[in-house]
């Protein structure tokens, strides 16, 4: 049995949270674009990247290795649901003001086409459908990047904490 090895840094994430409660959702997403937020650790464990956020959307990358295989030889769904739960709750998150946080209330998701390590880049989107003064609700692709099929959708159910 050969054993291989993954390191991986983040920064403390208190201070990141701290940060950013004092932004809106795209303020805060746009600081962690320009490196001035430091990243959740999540990203660094899951190998997972922002890609765009705007109003209501939020896109991240992942490169899928052998990592993150279960014992079948495939990408575990943990993956797919990881990035899932992450852009539609970005998404959600994009639509708040300064000092309003949000949890997951209730996730779904259908995994359509397994996902290898050597199939590339998949791409995940995520899309506010409803935003409510308590309530949101949001939906969620899965694609390869390669050829633009789905691997696993979604959707969410968020409640805000005003």
């Amino acid at each position: 049995m050969s054993a291989r090895e993954k390191t991986i840094t983040w920064a403390d994430p208190r201070e990141a949270a701290t940060a950013g409660a004092r932004l809106s959702g795209l303020e805060y997403f746009a600081a962690m674009a320009r490196g001035e937020i430091a990243l959740p650790p999540i990203s660094a464990l899951m190998g997972m990247e922002g890609v765009e956020f705007s109003a209501g959307r939020a896109v991240f990358a992942a490169e899928p290795g052998e990592e993150h295989y279960n014992p079948i030889g495939v990408v575990h769904g943990g993956l797919a649901l990881t990035l899932l739960d992450s852009v539609m709750g970005c998404a959600v998150h994009t639509t708040l003001p300064a000092g309003t946080g949000y949890t997951t209330l209730e996730i779904k998701v259908n995994f359509v086409r397994a996902i290898h390590g050597g199939d590339g880049r998949v791409i995940a989107t995520g899309t506010v459908v409803h935003r409510g003064g308590r309530v949101a609700t949001a939906e969620g692709r899965v694609t390869r990047e390669s050829d633009g099929k789905l691997l696993a959708h979604g959707t969410t159910t968020c409640l805000i904490l005003a």
